[in-house]
């Protein structure tokens, strides 16, 4: 018998029962648990998270519109591979986006907001200080989620949070990759103060670059580590 690898979903969650097992399936192909190519069978996923096949099903269905699955006709479910190309593709579409995002955040940011960015960059730079890579991909998070917070616009956000985790799996590996985490906080104080200065145009420069860079990093990152992607 096959080594459970997934743990039962907590059942006492104030969340759906449909919402934990999409949430446990797709935090399973983030880290890797999961592998690319893998085959994914109901019965064996609705064991180890200890629920019916029926939201193992529905959670498939929409991991399958996220990307993170591909349906093969009369075969089943699989991890969907990813390779450079997919990358180049996600990073070159949220670009864009972070750079809408960023210049509609210097439009219609609050007083408040920008404050909370101020505090990120300080705990960003402790993360670094103290070789926190859990805190610093925790404050990461944070910094990007206030400036689309700022931007006022839910579904570019849904969309841009859509984009980020299908390369999650490689955030840990950019963040640690030599010199990166300090440029990257030097990228984040550039677009506070582009938004800041209500900036428009200067805002979505810098967030768009800071995209550029992290994109150019992560590849680098994975070839180095030797991880297996398609050209």
């Amino acid at each position: 018998m096959e080594e459970r690898r997934l743990l039962p979903v907590n059942l006492d969650s104030y969340k759906p029962l449909r919402e934990l097992v999409l949430d446990a399936i797709r935090q399973a192909i983030i880290t890797g648990t999961l592998k690319p190519r893998e085959r994914l069978m109901e019965i064996q996923l609705a064991e180890e998270l200890g629920v019916s096949r029926t939201p193992i099903r529905e959670a498939l269905r929409k991991l399958e519109m996220e990307g993170f699955i591909v349906m093969v006709p009369r075969k089943g479910a699989y991890v969907a591979d990813i390779s450079f190309k997919d990358i180049a593709d996600i990073f070159e579409i949220r670009a864009a986006l972070e750079g809408l995002a960023a210049g509609l955040a210097a439009e219609r940011i609050t007083d408040e907001e920008l404050e909370e960015m101020e505090r990120l960059l300080v705990e960003k730079a402790e993360a670094i200080s103290s070789s926190s890579m859990e805190k610093l991909v925790e404050v990461d998070t944070k910094f990007h989620e206030a400036i689309y917070k700022a931007s006022r616009n839910e579904r570019l956000t849904n969309i841009i949070n859509n984009l980020r985790e299908q390369i999650q799996r490689f955030r840990t590996k950019s963040l640690s990759y030599p010199g990166r985490m300090k440029r990257s906080l030097e990228e984040h104080r550039s677009i506070v103060e582009a938004i800041q200065s209500r900036d428009i145009q200067q805002a979505r420069q810098v967030a768009q670059e800071h995209i550029e860079n992290a994109e150019n990093i992560m590849i680098e990152a994975i070839k180095k580590d030797g991880f297996p992607l398609s050209e």
